[in-house]
């Protein structure tokens, strides 16, 4: 669909007032004077072969662009989904050991507010408190693995931040659900009349057979962070896949956008069968239900 609209590469790489003949034969080297049929079956071919093609604006294959924009990624995607995951599962199981009182309230009401909050104007906010008033994040840019884990994690954790707050009202949510559902199973009563305190109880048996709508949850979490990550790497400049999407598409780049969007595709499909593993791991009930 991209490549059906109107202007090229060609155009954009050209300074302007160019003429015609010399964007034609630009157009000509690069392969852009070919109908888009052709140049989306060629780029198909060279995907079976493990090739991405070569990226026009940067001169690059777009396997090697991508690889080195997913060690931003990547990390970030990870990084939000740990912190996702801390203040989902301790918030879920508070709410629901408070069911029906103030901190079940007060869990709800915070989690449907971070649900309501875009991401990107959280980041904004979130620079302007850390980074501009209290300076004790970079307010943007990504100081790069070279100069040690710590320079590099402070470069993500705003960010990170930014994009766990929307997954983490989500996934306390459904994580609150399912520990209420779990404690009214008889195994709950039994272990309470055995003796076992209630913060016992919840921790080693009720969160890990609620775990399962939890754990599907957070896949596709996952997932939504690597793809969400585009706007706010835009928002605090990180040299991620976001800003290579933003670049690729001002530049006309198709074959980058093409590669991190098939990378997407790829990452939803292997997250799922992942997670499903990781479920029957979870829960032995599911792989017996498969035999």
């Amino acid at each position: 669909m991209l490549s059906l609209l109107p202007g090229s590469a060609a155009q954009v790489r050209l300074e302007t007032g160019a003429t015609p003949e010399a964007e034609a034969a630009l157009a000509r080297q690069l392969g852009l004077d070919q109908p888009p049929l052709v140049r989306y079956g060629r780029w198909l071919g060279g995907l079976l072969r493990g090739d991405l093609g070569h990226s026009v604006a940067y001169d690059t294959p777009v396997a090697e662009l991508v690889a080195e924009r997913l060690a931003v990624t990547l990390p970030l995607a990870l990084l939000a989904l740990a912190l996702a995951a801390v203040l989902a599962l301790s918030a879920g199981v508070y709410a629901a050991a408070r069911h029906r009182r103030l901190g079940d309230a007060g869990v709800m009401a915070l989690s449907q507010l971070g649900m309501a909050v875009p991401n990107f104007w959280l980041a904004i906010l979130l620079i302007l408190v850390f980074a501009v008033k209290l300076q004790w994040f970079p307010a943007g840019g990504f100081a790069g693995w070279d100069e040690g884990p710590w320079a590099a994690l402070r470069s993500l954790l705003l960010p990170a931040l930014a994009l766990a707050a929307v997954q983490a009202a989500i996934l306390a949510r459904v994580t609150r659900s399912a520990v209420l559902e779990v404690m009214r199973e008889d195994f709950v009563r039994t272990a309470r009349a055995q003796g076992l305190g209630r913060r016992a109880v919840l921790w080693r048996h009720v969160l890990r057979n609620a775990l399962v709508p939890v754990l599907t949850v957070m896949g596709l979490q996952f997932a939504n962070l690597l793809t969400g990550a585009i706007v706010v790497e835009k928002v605090f400049a990180l040299p991620g896949l976001g800003l290579l999407v933003f670049q690729a598409i001002a530049n006309r780049d198709l074959l980058v956008v093409q590669g991190v969007v098939m990378l997407f595709a790829a990452a939803v499909i292997a997250i799922n069968f992942g997670v499903d593993l990781l479920l029957a791991a979870v829960d032995p009930r599911l792989k017996d239900a498969h035999r």
